[in-house]
């Protein structure tokens, strides 16, 4: 039996209901060592180990965690892998430290490892006990609340807004604003960079 015999067989039989709730959002929900206490009697049976590790990455002008979560087969040491990234927040909540910041991200982020590498669906689930109308609730509640962040395209750097005639444009509308300009989400200094790049191609085309 492969690795991804082994890990289809893992994905099937696996289940793990929401038994963790949020009172103040008044929802159900799975955390990380829900899933892990789930999927140990299944890793025995298939003879399988899973690894999950974490590594700090800056993307733009952010720290990332990256959180990898890793199936081996025992017996012919074949490995599937999966990874899931989770942005340290700029100010922890109320008495967190900075340890416990990075302790959040990490859960977050190897959760939903777990969630890619045994298909665990976070939003819809049989054993959610909410019911359907109570679920959409939830789901309309947490986009309402939910605050995006937009990057630029080219380096990866986060938009924070900028100043047009006088008016305060927010990252949204900086970051599509520059799109239509320049057709894609660029920072001033990779607007810089195109230029220059378009500059040099013509001085070449003469030469």
């Amino acid at each position: 039996m492969s690795i991804y015999e082994k890990l289809l067989e893992i994905q099937q039989k696996l289940k793990v209901p929401k038994n963790q709730y949020n009172k103040f959002g008044e929802y159900y929900y799975r955390n990380c060592e829900d899933i892990l206490e789930g999927v140990k009697p299944l890793l025995t049976k298939q003879k399988a180990t899973l690894i999950l590790f974490d590594e700090p990455v800056m993307i733009g002008q952010r720290y990332y965690i990256k959180a990898t979560a890793c199936l081996t087969d025992t017996e012919t040491k074949e490995e599937v892998k999966s990874v899931a990234y989770a942005r340290e927040a700029e100010q922890g909540k109320k008495g967190m430290d900075s340890s416990q910041v990075t302790g959040a991200s990490s859960s977050y982020a190897r959760k939903y490892a777990l969630n890619g590498l045994f298909c665990i669906d976070d939003n819809k689930d049989s054993d959610y006990t909410n019911g359907i109308d109570q679920q959409q609730k939830n789901q309309n509640a947490a986009q309402k609340n939910t605050t995006y962040s937009y990057y630029c395209e080219g380096c990866g750097v986060e938009f924070i807004g900028m100043q047009v005639d006088g008016k305060q444009l927010s990252a949204k509308k900086e970051f599509y604003e520059r799109k239509k300009r320049y057709k894609k989400a660029l920072c001033n200094d990779c607007v810089k960079k195109m230029y220059e790049e378009i500059k040099k191609k013509k001085e070449n085309q003469h030469e």
